[in-house]
């Protein structure tokens, strides 16, 4: 599950015309949601500046190892493509922007939720909640990039711990993990 979210982006709506915002917008969705699709991943919903994403196990392969090795370089694509979007708006002059990236791996539950006049297909669970939360720590952790413990357990490559974290409304505390110094963008 990949929850990645714009930092700064109330200043940046607050200040900027609303066109150059949504350009603004729409070039970090690019850069993460296209690479959420280019690495074989599904991008579920757009929550403000926020991404949803998954990268589907098939349980009857039990492609765990596969899948997360998926998503980590769907990450470094993102850096790449962020790398290059801030490579750009520095050359005209605007500031860098900053995100974070947060994946986790756990069950998740699909269907059409909402309300006979608003209905969406979308995922919930437990692992949803706690995706989205370790994306959070990202912020009070000053990472870009964190991972639970549970995809860095199926990578070839070693991420370097950062403890158990008790994440906001979630019972038991969860390792983190950032990318390994060796962790370039591609």
């Amino acid at each position: 599950i990949w929850f990645c979210d714009l930092r700064g982006s109330t200043t940046l709506a607050d200040t900027l015309p609303r066109e150059e915002y949504m350009n603004l917008l729409n070039d970090y969705f690019e850069c993460m949601a296209g690479a959420i699709l280019e690495g074989g991943g599904e991008v579920l919903k757009y929550i403000g500046d926020a991404v949803l994403g998954i990268f589907p196990i098939d349980r009857s392969l039990e492609n765990y190892n596969q899948t997360c090795t998926l998503s980590v370089s769907a990450v470094r694509e993102a850096i790449s493509r962020m790398e290059k979007l801030n490579q750009e708006r520095t050359t005209q002059g605007n500031p860098k922007l900053h995100y974070g990236i947060g994946l986790h791996l756990g069950e998740v539950m699909y269907g059409n939720i909402g309300t006979s006049e608003r209905i969406e297909f979308g995922v919930v669970g437990a692992a949803v909640n706690e995706a989205s939360r370790i994306e959070g720590m990202t912020k009070l952790l000053e990472k870009n990039i964190l991972i639970s413990g549970e995809v860095a357990r199926h990578l070839d490559e070693e991420w370097h711990s950062l403890g158990q974290h008790s994440l906001r409304g979630v019972g038991e505390k969860i390792e983190l993990f950032i990318p390994p110094s060796t962790f370039k963008s591609s």
